[in-house]
């Protein structure tokens, strides 16, 4: 099967839907996903639902690698600088919002296309999230003190032992969601359940294929590229904002990665070289538990992933037809 004709059979319209697939074009970061997504939004008149969970804030500009305000200017984008740092904000949000927007969007007449990498985002869009307990503050209480006394990294340890599966998809530093699945499990014996049933609404959800070392590379030009557009200076201006947050690592989204790594450099804990190594390696793990979780947990159509940009409108035409 040649790559025009595989594109044309994973994109074919269901037989019995009464409004169009929205096209879904993920995979991980650095892979190409919002300028292929952008490039297809420009030749259809389309709509885009940005997938991703830090683009939502207004303060995290180059790290979050938003789109430029020239993109932002050609294309209508959703779920982009709608929300300041101290908002919180949630995958089942975004599933219920975002189905919300793309009704809106088809009433205007427009096709959609949702575009990013974070997988529960993704997860919670296309499949639905089932009824999970709410909190209960003697557990959670529980694990805090857990953390407090033993490390985030004895938590991983423990989420690995019971639940791997959910485990591949963090790392110790995400200790909210630590504890959530922790939580989770201690209330009803497993960190989650099926998915619930979502309503009437199709998706035709591509991924992009990268060869693993490619991809790496990518990673870490990327990061140089966002180092020589000002990371630093970004980083810096949300520290002197918001120190007591980012020393307490009570807002989750000051502890994305490029950003945590530099904060550290600016209060002296390490050279700024050793933080761009960092953001590039903690990058490059990021990606990998995208890749697990994308691979293992969701239904995808995997495509390769363009190298140039005559690939890039050659598969964005491929998607139109």
């Amino acid at each position: 099967m040649d790559g025009t004709s595989e594109i044309e059979e994973l994109t074919a319209m269901p037989a019995k839907t009464k409004e169009p697939a929205a096209l879904v074009i993920t995979g991980p970061t650095a892979s190409g996903k919002s300028a292929l997504a952008h490039e297809v939004a420009l030749r259809t008149g389309a709509e885009i639902i940005s997938a991703d969970s830090r683009q939502i804030y207004r303060e995290l500009t180059i790290g979050s690698a938003k789109p430029t305000p020239e993109m932002l200017g050609e294309v209508p984008y959703h779920f982009i600088n709608e929300k300041t740092i101290g908002e919180p904000y949630s995958a089942g949000a975004f599933a219920t919002e975002s189905r919300a927007r793309i009704a809106m969007i088809r009433k205007r007449g427009n096709p959609v296309i949702v575009a990013g990498g974070s997988p529960l985002y993704l997860q919670g869009l296309i499949e639905g999230f089932s009824d999970l307990p709410p909190a209960d503050p003697k557990i959670r209480e529980k694990l805090q003190k857990e953390l407090a006394e033993q490390g985030s990294r004895a938590l991983y340890r423990k989420l690995q032992d019971l639940d791997p599966e959910r485990a591949a998809t963090l790392d110790h530093t995400k200790t909210h969601r630590l504890i959530r699945n922790l939580e989770i499990i201690e209330l009803i014996g497993k960190s989650s359940t099926p998915p619930s049933p979502t309503p009437e609404m199709q998706f035709h959800a591509v991924a992009l294929n990268f060869p693993r070392e490619e991809l790496y590379q990518r990673i870490n030009l990327r990061v140089e590229e966002m180092m020589s557009e000002g990371l630093l200076q970004e980083a810096e201006a949300l520290l002197k904002k918001y120190r007591p947050e980012i020393s307490n690592r009570t807002l989750p989204a000051l502890l994305t990665v490029g950003y945590q790594e530099l904060f550290d450099h600016l209060e002296r804990k390490t050279p700024l070289e050793g933080a761009v190594t960092l953001i590039q390696q903690h990058t490059r793990n990021y990606a990998k538990r995208q890749l697990t979780f994308l691979r293992n947990r969701m239904q995808l159509n995997w495509i390769q992933a363009p190298l140039t940009a005559q690939e890039r409108t050659e598969l964005a035409e491929s998607l139109l037809s």
